[in-house]
């Protein structure tokens, strides 16, 4: 089997998370060999904890290493694009965080107006995509990492056994808000709530809709509408009036908080979709599946694996507890392996075989696109009002 080896672009957050994936796949001589970052200082504390052995000036430098062979994508949205293309071209295969990319900076428009003109900006920048690495012929994985965890592999299992039928999906995303500076700004984040944390829970719908199509007779099920609302909760009158402590982030600029999102389908079934900044308690990741004949919940997080009390804040120093916890007192969900039960592990294994056996992996390019379709015709039906068909 080749072996492979992974090049990363970015060395924050998601880069660690993936860092700590590639570490636990088997069957395939994967390893880490490179990293660049926003600075040599924060790459080089990255390289040491993953035992990376290079470092790069500039992401041109990894992408002419000629040691690497995927490259992992894990820069702020607005950087998407250009680097995916650049990896293209140099004939990498591409892992990219969500979501695949947007519409970014400032068109001076508002409004209805501007979701319009911000949705053909997305689907084009998509196209580009698209277009390069169908040129260059390399694999696209897009890290959508609900779609590997446990429980919704499982729910796959038990639907294709059960054989009912899907009528309805409810998914949520939601937590107290992102300490990431580009992920508070449209101009970077290319969307709020929606974008950022929504592309979770609507690529798990579209995945599940496209796995039952996948084993019934007749046309592949595809998304035909979106009726979607959005709020900015920190600028609502009830935050403005409020005497006490604010335990949410409320650092954003000209994005949505909270999200509702309906996407109606092609065989007459319905999904509905939450996200938001503005819930405490630590980061919520659900979905429900409700078939003519059986209901599957996924509970990722918080789940009941175990839960812990306590009354001191210092009890449990600084072990990692569950992520975005405001408090560390009281009843805590305290995952054993929150990124097994997330799925981060799983999709790792996913991608290292297929760029190992040449085969496609189970969250490409087609899902990465589709999100972004269905997010920003949802940005413009709640600037409408309406429905927004999709075409």
């Amino acid at each position: 089997m080749k072996a492979v080896s992974v090049g990363f672009v970015g060395a924050g957050f998601s880069a660690n998370l993936h860092a700590e994936g590639l570490k636990r796949v088997f069957g395939v001589p994967a390893k880490p060999v490179a990293v660049v970052a926003s600075s040599r200082s924060r790459a080089e504390t990255f390289a040491a904890r993953h035992d990376i052995p290079t470092v790069h000036a500039t992401y041109a430098d990894l992408l002419a290493d000629p040691t690497v062979d995927v490259v992992c994508v894990c820069v702020p949205n607005t950087l998407h694009e250009q680097v995916i293309i650049a990896a293209a071209e140099a004939g990498k295969h591409i892992i990219c965080e969500k979501p695949l990319t947007g519409a970014f900076g400032s068109s001076g428009l508002k409004g209805e107006a501007r979701a319009k003109d911000e949705r053909d900006i997305a689907r084009a920048a998509v196209g580009r995509i698209r277009e390069a690495v169908q040129r260059a012929g390399i694999q696209f994985m897009y890290a959508e990492n609900w779609i590997y965890a446990p429980s919704v592999t499982k729910s796959k299992q038990l639907l294709r056994l059960a054989g009912g039928a899907i009528i309805d999906i409810r998914a949520e995303e939601s937590h107290s808000g992102s300490h990431a500076v580009a992920s508070r700004r449209r101009a970077t984040a290319g969307g709020g709530a929606l974008l950022v944390m929504g592309a979770h829970p609507v690529a798990a719908v579209l995945h599940m809709k496209a796995f039952e199509s996948s084993f019934r007779s007749g046309p592949r099920t595809r998304v035909t509408s979106v009726t979607a609302e959005t709020a900015q909760i920190y600028s609502s009158e009830a935050v403005a009036r409020l005497q006490t402590k604010n335990w949410t982030v409320d650092d954003w600029e000209d994005v949505e908080t909270w999200a509702n999102l309906v996407m109606s389908f092609s065989d007459g079934t319905k999904a509905v979709v939450n996200a938001s900044f503005a819930m405490l308690g630590g980061v919520r990741n659900v979905m429900e599946i409700f078939t003519t004949n059986a209901v599957y919940q996924n509970n990722m997080t918080p789940n009941t694996s175990l839960h812990v009390f306590t009354p001191d804040a210092q009890a449990f120093g600084q072990e990692y507890l569950h992520e975005k916890l405001e408090s560390r007192t009281g009843w805590i969900s305290a995952s054993p392996d929150e990124d097994w039960v997330r799925g981060y592990p799983q999709e790792m294994q996913d991608f290292m075989e297929a760029v190992a056996n040449g085969r496609e992996p189970v969250s490409g390019l087609q899902l990465a696109s589709d999100v972004v379709d269905v997010i920003y015709a949802a940005y413009l039906s709640a600037e409408r009002g309406s429905r927004v068909a999709l075409a």
